[in-house]
């Protein structure tokens, strides 16, 4: 559970997607090679303990490739750039997971490494895009970016090939890996659900870059209230695009480079045998014969192409069919954008229950009526008491007289009664 929480995998995920409306250097940091992945290296660091609980391995596995699957669906209709992004850092997330469940160990730590060169770069792509137009990030305001931001537009670029598993890239070496480790394993329908997976990835990537930098720009609408309009400053923006300066494009054009390079580290098992002494023996991993392994690489490239195929079909030739698509679809595209309710359903059986607890009964019950109540009591009663005391000191000598001899009357009272 911790592992699940920490790399957001379900049903634990629904903080990162929000973890993003942070500066963007900060998402590429936490989503790309930090945080999110800290809960993929504590069981891959703990590969002998999960070794001995295979049943826990399974149960990794499936969380992996469902949440992979999962996240991939969401990425395929949501609108803002960087909510994109943060939507496939959780499905990659799952590849790795599910690495580490059919014991592919190496893999989801290989995975971990590629994945952090293109996706800090994705991210410092998008945050140039949004410092380019004055801090907008939703894809149906952009368009035509290509010809006014083009370091931004072809590093952004490698990013999405790197992402989509296309050959040559990083993202293909690692990724074509774990499928592969899946398919060795016996573990069919997981590795199927993988590279359907794969598909969407190369979709939704594809449809970021033909939606931001393709086309015609999209021309921002008109403000509802006259106190909304953008000021001068941010209106230049929009009509005068510039490129990422000098420092961004230095690092942009470096995570790309990492981005087509760092596949190659994984060729002849050499980063295997790197992390060989961290993990336990796959003792219970089939080796697969060169035609096979072959065969799965080939679907996988078949597939990565596939999902480029279709994006630049509904995304690029021929927009209206998206629109055609999208309305034949309607009830199933409204699902997707609302990330399936998952925070609704969340909302209503976790949140507000712990909120009517809170403040209704510890709230209102205990801290305002009996803490508050004890303790604005004891006030109270010594405020009275001492209101009543405050009267009797008149200042009166007669007044003095009279208690006095009250007083001794009483004592005398009292003892002859005795």
């Amino acid at each position: 559970m911790g592992a699940t929480g920490k790399s957001a995998q379900i049903p634990l995920y629904v903080w990162l997607p929000d973890a993003m409306e942070g500066p963007t250097p900060v998402s590429a940091l936490i989503h790309a090679a930090t945080m999110v992945t800290a809960g993929v290296y504590m069981i891959g660091r703990n590969a002998v303990l999960f070794g001995h609980a295979p049943l826990t391995l399974k149960i990794v596995a499936v969380i992996g490739v469902a949440t992979a699957f999962f996240a991939g669906t969401i990425g395929l209709v949501q609108n803002d750039i960087k909510r994109v992004l943060a939507y496939s850092t959780v499905s990659q997330l799952g590849y790795m997971f599910l690495a580490m469940g059919v014991g592919a160990y190496a893999a989801g730590i290989f995975h971990l490494y590629t994945h952090a060169f293109f996706k800090a770069l994705l991210f410092l792509g998008s945050g140039a895009v949004i410092h380019a137009l004055a801090g907008e990030q939703d894809l149906r305001r952009m368009g035509g970016l290509k010809r006014d931001l083009p370091v931004t537009y072809w590093t952004f670029l490698i990013g999405a090939i790197a992402i989509s598993g296309v050959p040559g890239f990083a993202g293909f070496f690692s990724k074509d890996e774990i499928l592969a480790k899946t398919f060795e394993s016996g573990h069919t329908l997981l590795w199927g659900v993988g590279l359907l997976t794969s598909l969407l990835t190369a979709i939704y990537m594809f449809r970021v870059v033909y939606l931001a930098f393709h086309g015609k720009p999209a021309s921002a609408p008109q403000p509802a209230h006259p106190e909304e309009e953008e000021p001068a400053a941010q209106a230049h923006a929009h009509s005068h695009l510039h490129d990422a300066p000098p420092a961004m494009a230095l690092v942009l054009i470096v995570l790309a480079a990492g981005s087509v390079l760092a596949g190659y580290v994984g060729l002849g098992g050499r980063f295997e045998h790197f992390l060989e002494p961290s993990f336990a023996p796959q003792t219970a991993e089939a080796a697969a014969d060169g035609g096979t392994e072959t065969t799965l690489m080939i679907v996988s490239i078949v597939v990565a192409f596939a999902g480029i195929g279709i994006a630049t079909y509904y995304f690029l030739k021929n927009c209206r069919a998206a629109a055609v698509m999208a309305a034949r679809f309607a009830g199933l595209r409204l699902v997707l954008q609302n990330k399936y309710y998952v925070d609704e359903i969340y909302d209503a059986t976790v949140v507000q229950p712990i909120r009517i607890v809170s403040e209704d009964g510890l709230w209102k019950t205990i801290d305002v009526r009996l803490i508050d109540g004890a303790v604005n009591g004891v006030g109270e009663t010594v405020g009275g008491a001492s209101e009543v005391l405050r009267r009797v000191q008149t200042g009166s000598v007669r007044a003095y007289a009279a208690s006095l001899l009250l007083g001794v009357v009483l004592v005398l009272g009292y003892y002859l009664w005795r």
